[in-house]
């Protein structure tokens, strides 16, 4: 009794760990998780100051991190983990309205999959995305034409040229190649030893009953979500 009691004590004071099935989904706090890595200022800007990161992402980056500078290249986390609930956020926040996708309100679209689609150009399904897992991250900015001249051309051209060699991979490319699902997204990465992993693990354990708890969680499937979306990367 006095070992059962002692173990008990033990796992009590364990950090409480998600299921497989619910960090895929990103239904979990990366505060708590030991698996996670609070960023530093110095790699960081706005929202992202209190971010977290897969530790073996992390550490990756700061590599890459240092030898961009070497180069007179910077590069700044603008966004990382999301988990499900701040996906929720940004997902809904569009769906109703609250905040403007393209300059269109979407309650005015009332098609709910073709509002779902507008969303999906550049926005996640909550239980969908690659920020999830704590593997993917934002730099920099989040326009594509800021990559296409001056610094920003400079930042891509670097991490074109030698992102690979630390691991991380542009998921979401141009789609003259008849990539699916996402358009091209210039400032994200993803460390590829611990996603591509995750993105078999994703594709063979969740199915469209497990994406839910969100507005238009019933045009997951219509969408083709899993299919188009999660699996329409360039990184293999």
């Amino acid at each position: 009794m006095k070992l059962l009691f002692l173990l008990g004590l033990v796992l009590s004071a364990c950090p409480f760990q998600p299921s497989a099935k619910d960090y895929l989904l990103g239904r979990f706090n990366p505060q708590t998780d030991p698996n996670f890595t609070r960023l530093r200022d110095e790699h960081t800007s706005g929202a992202a100051r209190k971010s977290f990161l897969r530790s073996e992402a992390y550490t990756a980056f700061v590599k890459m991190a240092e030898a961009a500078h070497k180069d007179q290249i910077k590069l700044i986390i603008i966004s990382a983990t999301r988990n499900f609930d701040s996906q929720k956020r940004i997902w809904e926040n569009k769906w109703y309205g609250k905040v403007m996708v393209e300059g269109k309100n979407l309650t005015t679209v009332k098609d709910p999959l073709e509002r779902a689609k507008i969303i999906l150009r550049f926005s996640a399904m909550p239980g969908s995305s690659r920020h999830h897992w704590g593997t993917d991250m934002d730099l920099n900015s989040l326009e594509n034409s800021y990559f296409g001249s001056g610094d920003g051309l400079k930042v891509y051209q670097w991490m074109l040229a030698h992102a690979g060699e630390y691991g991380f991979c542009q998921p979401y490319t141009s789609k003259s190649n008849d990539r699916t699902g996402y358009e091209e997204e210039k400032w994200h990465w993803s460390y590829m030893p611990l996603s591509k992993q995750l993105m078999e693990d994703y594709t063979g354990t969740i199915g469209y009953t497990d994406i839910t708890g969100f507005a238009g969680s019933e045009t997951a499937a219509g969408v083709k979500i899993i299919e188009e979306y999660v699996q329409g990367i360039s990184c293999q």
